[in-house]
């Protein structure tokens, strides 16, 4: 079990998050802490093996609008966190229970349950600047540094088996099982800041709400929100307050903070309620029953409607397969406010529902004119234009993209499809090879380098930067694995290579 930690935590880092066209990272180790002071770069590591568990266990919620909104509004407030020594990533996981969590590293996760129970786009951004002051005040390093004879590795481990469990709602039993396999024995299933670190992380993040712009009584507004939600839940207490446990104290002095600050004058944001109403149609397990929802927020007159509730009930038509009159609202909206990329994305794929392929092709092009490189348009018209036969433009589209913005693996899995049905072997190889490494997986990535590398149709470029990549994965190979996939030719002639040439 150690050795595969081991092996796991030296492969997060070998991940590119640059141009496909120049990979490469440093691979600095990743040696047992035993109490020492952990490093940045150490909690990155941490942070990006659970990561990779929490998308192994789908956990997380696969909506390139959504995962957009969040970057862009958390990045906002990292900015400032006067802190550039982490490299913050925020995403949302598929769960309907009003819980945030922050990992080693500077990765900031979110229920979608809690989206939807923040009244405004303060509230939302208030969590997420607490959790992000809980990582630039290093509250989890410490946490990690307080195992002592524990090494970083066995914490890791455990620290990965709480949270996907408590992410993903895994039984208990597993859950603990999953512990005392990796410490040996059982341990507190629950990860609890101190006091002291949630008062800091209060006072550090109403300070980075207010930096950036959105309102500092959000704390306190945000836990009046809980308190009523879990009166109308039953009595049960979310998440969020379980793990970051509210004192009336505690309130007083958020609001006691806030009231030293200047409170800006914020506006109502569309883009905070357009995602609100997205995540509201994937809470319900039926699409019909959203449409119910939106349908009783209708009212008498359509010109009064909400604007957000217009667009949600497009979307749980649009999921229902009433395309034809999802289309017709989605038209309305855009030909409104055209600024709005879901309007434009909705619309096409609504049209392409509908059969129409031609007007749903017409509607991405200008919106692709209109935003370039927009992350979440540029992923919904590569799959558009695979669907529809013309793959050969995917692949340039999505490249480009990859070449240009920080990837992850669902873009580099589209762009390897759109490689194959254009019948670029080599390329879709290649690109699966990156998505193999972003999952952990280095044997696979290998293999698929050399079936990239036996495709005929090589150029001399293609082919030096293919077994360039490959002679780099094979080195960070545990030892056993990384010998069975040398090249014969470089493998050391002791007596077991002798005796199996025998």
């Amino acid at each position: 079990m150690r050795h595969t930690i081991i092996a796991l935590l030296s492969l997060a880092l070998l991940t590119p998050q640059v141009p496909l066209a120049a990979v490469g990272d440093e691979l600095p180790d990743l040696g047992d802490a035993g109490g020492a002071v952990i490093s940045n770069n150490e909690e990155y590591q941490l942070g990006r093996m659970i990561m990779r568990q929490l998308r192994q266990s789908g956990a997380l919620l696969d909506d390139p609008v959504v995962d957009e909104y969040v970057q862009a509004l958390g990045q906002r407030l990292a900015s400032h966190a006067h802190e550039g020594q982490h490299k913050f990533q925020f995403f949302v996981v598929r769960d309907p229970r009003i819980n945030a969590f922050a990992l080693p590293g500077g990765f900031i996760g979110i229920h979608h349950g809690l989206v939807l129970a923040a009244e405004n786009e303060s509230e939302l951004a208030s969590v997420l600047a607490h959790e992000v002051a809980h990582v630039t005040q290093k509250h989890i390093a410490r946490m990690i540094e307080s195992s002592g004879q524990t090494s970083l590795m066995t914490t890791a481990a455990i620290l990965a088996a709480v949270i996907v469990g408590g992410a993903t709602g895994a039984d208990s039993d597993a859950l603990q099982a999953a512990i005392t396999v990796a410490q040996g024995t059982a341990i507190q299933s629950q990860i609890n800041f101190t006091r002291a670190n949630e008062y800091e992380a209060d006072r550090v993040g109403i300070d980075i709400l207010a930096s950036a712009g959105f309102d500092p009584r959000a704390v306190g507004s945000f836990f009046e929100t809980l308190s009523r939600y879990n009166g109308l839940a039953g009595n049960r207490v979310p998440d969020f307050l379980q793990t970051h446990p509210v004192t009336s104290e505690r309130i007083a002095e958020a609001r006691d903070r806030a009231a030293l600050l200047a409170t800006p004058d914020v506006p109502p944001s569309l883009e905070f309620e357009l995602i609100k109403a997205r995540l509201r149609v994937a809470n319900f397990d039926l699409s019909d029953e959203a449409v119910e929802y939106f349908e009783a927020r209708r009212p008498v007159k359509d010109k009064h409607w909400h604007e957000a509730d217009r667009y949600g009930y497009a979307m749980a038509l649009l999921e229902s397969g009433r395309a034809a009159e999802a289309w017709k609202h989605l038209e309305y909206l855009l030909e409104q406010r055209e600024s709005v990329t879901a309007y434009h994305i909705g619309l096409a794929r609504a049209q392409q529902a509908a059969g129409d392929i031609a007007f749903s092709r017409k509607t991405y092009e200008r919106a692709i004119e209109l935003f370039p490189r927009n992350v979440p348009l540029t992923l919904y018209f590569g799959e558009h234009l695979v669907q529809t036969g013309d793959p050969e433009r995917a692949h340039k589209l999505l490249l480009d993209l990859v070449n240009n913005v920080k990837y992850t693996q669902p873009q580099v899995r589209l762009l390897a499809l759109a490689a194959s049905a254009a019948g670029d072997t080599a390329d879709a190889h290649y690109y699966m090879s990156e998505v193999h490494v972003l999952a952990g997986n280095l044997p696979l990535a290998v293999q698929q380098l050399e079936l990239a590398l036996a495709s005929p149709e090589l150029d001399g470029v293609q082919r030096a930067r293919f077994a360039a990549r490959l002679d780099e994965i094979r080195k960070h190979l545990p030892g056993k694995k990384r010998r069975r996939f040398e090249p014969r030719e470089d493998r050391p002639d002791d007596d077991s290579t002798r005796s199996a040439r025998r």
